[in-house]
């Protein structure tokens, strides 16, 4: 019976992934890719003469603005769900319980079955 429910808990879907098709997960997608295209072009109109650091810097304080945009979008859309966050941890927790449970338990009395057939 144990090993049934820790089969559902594992099989059972996770709050982080039912709201990943949300509009605001779409939004910061669509604001991180345009962070990255900006970042690539950015840095393909470096000059050939300097450093690669060099460049990788410059290109990334060329889209300063994207960046700043999508770090603020992630950051709000981190705290504007903090009942998602409160799901996944009992779910975290829940599982950490049931495998004590499985190996304070059933590892035991298996091991006692095993030593008691030979």
């Amino acid at each position: 019976m144990l090993w049934s429910a820790l089969l559902l808990m594992s099989f059972a879907p996770q709050p982080a992934v039912a709201a990943s098709g949300s509009g605001s997960e779409v939004g910061l997608a669509a604001l991180e890719h345009a962070w990255h295209d900006c970042v690539r072009e950015a840095f393909a109109h470096q000059p050939r003469t300097q450093s690669r650091a060099a460049s990788q810097r410059s290109a990334l304080d060329e889209c300063q603005a994207q960046e700043d945009a999508f770090v603020a979008a992630a950051m709000t859309a981190e705290t504007a769900r903090p009942q998602e966050r409160i799901g996944r941890h009992l779910a975290l927790a829940a599982r950490a319980w049931a495998a004590s449970v499985a190996s304070d338990v059933i590892d035991p009395v298996s091991s006692w079955f095993g030593a008691w057939r030979r």
